[in-house]
């Protein structure tokens, strides 16, 4: 194993690296356009929360490589064409939004009511009490789902692999296919995602015990 590695770390860095900025980018999108669809499903317009609804049950229920590979075979077809990363990208940011929504829904809701009606009452308006008041108090609630959430995206970025994306698991079949080395080849990429997600889930423990105590 440490022969392979040695022959091929070009390509696994290089994956890895790949896998780095897929994650982040979705890590970072997917909590905003999720946020905005757990805030949505809770609107009083029944038009703003029927549509949000719609969006979070429908792409939780379908599988992340459909969306992929509609990005990746279909969209080009009607309007832009999309690279593998790209495609595998936005096909993940849009899987997991839908999953964060609901995390931070449950956590919005579990937040008294009180505490919006406080808000508003202060003078503030409905947004900036989300913000500053009801979202920090339900982003503390959820920190558990939700880092598992992160962590589940980093895994789930191996949908790469599958429209040429050029990820950690892309690489690590381009190592496996030329050299028969399976077993080897694989537990390597394994490790390379540990590296990824153990400090992810370390982090969340991390914030969970702390802000239990301060909150």
């Amino acid at each position: 194993m440490i022969q392979l590695f040695q022959e091929y770390h070009s390509l696994f860095f290089e994956g890895f690296k790949i896998t780095i900025y897929s994650s982040v980018i979705a890590l970072v999108f997917s909590l905003i356009i999720g946020t905005l669809m757990a805030i949505f499903q809770l609107s009083q317009n029944r038009i703003v929360r029927g549509l949000s609804k719609a969006y979070v049950e429908f792409f939780r229920n379908i599988p992340l490589l459909i969306i992929a590979m509609f990005f990746v075979v279909v969209v080009p077809m009607y309007w832009i064409s999309l690279d593998g990363f790209q495609a595998g990208t936005i096909a993940l940011i849009i899987y997991t939004s839908a999953f964060i929504a609901e995390t931070v829904r449950s956590g919005i809701q579990t937040v008294p009511k009180g505490q919006m009606e406080a808000g508003l009452s202060s003078g503030f308006t409905y947004w900036q009490t989300m913000r500053y008041l009801i979202l920090p108090q339900a982003f503390k609630i959820v920190i558990p789902p939700l880092g598992n959430q992160f962590i589940n995206l980093v895994k789930n970025s191996s949908v790469l692999a599958m429209v040429a994306g050029l990820d950690l698991m892309y690489q690590a079949d381009s190592v496996a296919n030329t050299t028969f080395e399976t077993f080897n080849t694989y537990i390597i990429a394994a490790l390379f995602y540990l590296v990824l997600t153990l400090p992810l889930s370390y982090l969340m423990n991390h914030l969970e015990k702390r802000w239990s105590v301060t909150g």
